[in-house]
């Protein structure tokens, strides 16, 4: 189940439970999770892209493994706020995945977050060869983390 509004997702996915971020690139996708209460978001993998069916079943993996209850896809916006070609393609693997899941599945906008995660690595000192290596699953944490203060503020508001 796709759900536009956050209000929906956090209905569809309870008040407690891992969370699963992800950053879908063209060549790698970045995996984040959070605490069962949901205040931490930390970076796991980054799951190296072949086609959709191993990508997805390594992704049920973690589902599995990490008793996941619902998963925020980063949605990589133009700085104008519109939606390309990269946005169209993360839409689409939402639409396959949802397919094989019951999970619910939510968007949230990326944008900056992988120049956050880039600022983060370099002020951590890492290499350049660690800052490719990891990068991505940074930005899947950031993109999660965004989402559960948003769930927080929601939950508060109630």
């Amino acid at each position: 189940m796709i759900c536009e509004e956050m209000q929906e997702f956090a209905a569809a996915c309870g008040p407690v439970g891992a969370l699963l971020g992800l950053d879908f690139g063209d060549k790698t996708i970045g995996v984040a999770v959070s605490d069962g209460l949901r205040s931490v978001a930390s970076p796991l993998e980054t799951v190296r892209r072949k086609k959709f069916t191993v990508d997805a079943a390594r992704l049920q993996e973690i589902i599995a493994h990490r008793a996941i209850c619902g998963i925020v896809l980063g949605l990589p916006r133009n700085m104008d706020g519109s939606e390309g070609p990269r946005c169209q393609k993360t839409r689409a693997f939402a639409r396959n995945f949802a397919r094989l899941s019951d999970l619910p599945i939510t968007y949230w906008d990326e944008r900056l977050s992988t120049v956050a995660a880039e600022r983060a690595l370099l002020e951590a000192d890492a290499s350049r060869a660690r800052r490719a290596e990891v990068i991505d699953n940074i930005a899947a944490s950031y993109i999660l983390q965004g989402a559960l203060d948003r769930l927080g503020h929601l939950g508060a508001s109630r």
